[in-house]
């Protein structure tokens, strides 16, 4: 996710953690799952497949690196927190399962870092997943699990620190060209930002291939509503860069976001013919089902 507002300290020694039986369960899946398991040292050599084994070839550490972003789309859809937002610092380990038919099951551990910065140095976690890329198809199959986040009490606090910012706003808001032509975001609305790249996660990890992925790159335009239950309620237009293509996506996103709650999501995007409706709650908002957070 760009841009981060901030340069990013290069990420210290995180502080011990004892995992809990879970995830070590999860984690030794991950490594004894039928398929390589290949600790990634040099991102410019791919990775080999299984000796002995026919097929497609194995996925790229580009690819690896692929199922760690939309992982953490993912992720940061279900949290349905601006304060616990997360961007990839590592890939760390990757194995794989290739079905010619189906896609690629692709089993990961990778490092992560805070989109925000807490007393100048990111808040460090690390994160065990499995993400089932389609063939060709959008919205790959994820379950994952993550260390290293932050005690719920404090997220939420953060987070109704942030909702009474966005409450003191003039009703019926209207901004746009966020971040502006050079890149800053001013502070003021700093919050709207955060919250619509939290909204903007559903649409990536929807969106998102085993080619293709995409960033936020602005808000063109953004509309607050004031509501009878006091949720902030957004219509805003991102503008999503896609890669490798390099077109730019505008995406109309209406978004209803309370501290604590399921995050609700509606959205078209320039080629999408019916709109797209979820909750960070529902099933409708998880391929699969519901993914366990350590700390939540």
């Amino acid at each position: 996710m760009q841009p981060r507002g901030q340069t990013m300290s290069a990420p210290g020694p995180a502080r011990p953690y004892a995992p809990p039986r879970a995830l070590l369960l999860l984690l030794l899946l991950l490594l004894t799952l039928r398929g390589a398991a290949v600790p990634l040292q040099d991102p410019a050599v791919p990775l080999q497949g299984p000796r002995g084994t026919d097929g497609p070839a194995p996925p790229s550490w580009a690819m690896l690196q692929q199922a760690a972003r939309v992982a953490l789309h993912f992720f940061n859809f279900h949290s349905g927190s601006p304060s616990e937002l997360r961007v990839l610092a590592n890939v760390q380990t990757g194995g794989w399962q290739v079905d010619p038919r189906r896609g690629y099951h692709i089993n990961l551990v990778f490092s992560t870092e805070s989109y925000h910065l807490q007393d100048g140095k990111p808040r460090l976690g690390k994160c065990f997943a499995r993400v089932f890329f389609q063939n060709q198809k959008p919205r790959p199959a994820i379950t994952m699990t993550c260390t290293g986040l932050s005690e719920k009490n404090r997220t939420l606090q953060e987070d109704h620190l942030l909702y009474e910012q966005l409450k003191q706003m003039k009703d019926a808001l209207t901004v746009g060209g966020i971040p502006d032509d050079y890149g800053h975001i001013d502070p003021s609305v700093r919050p709207i930002w955060d919250l619509a790249v939290l909204g903007s996660s559903y649409v990536m990890w929807e969106r998102t291939t085993q080619f293709s992925y995409y960033y936020p790159l602005q808000l063109s335009r953004v509309k607050q509503w004031k509501t009878s239950d006091h949720a902030i309620d957004f219509d805003y237009t991102v503008l999503l860069h896609e890669f490798p293509t390099q077109e730019i996506i505008p995406c109309h996103i209406h978004l209803i976001w309370y501290p604590g709650k399921p995050l609700k999501v509606k959205y078209r995007c320039e080629e999408i013919q019916t709109p797209v409706e979820a909750s960070s709650g529902t099933e409708e908002g998880s391929a699969v089902a519901p993914t366990e957070f350590s700390n939540f």
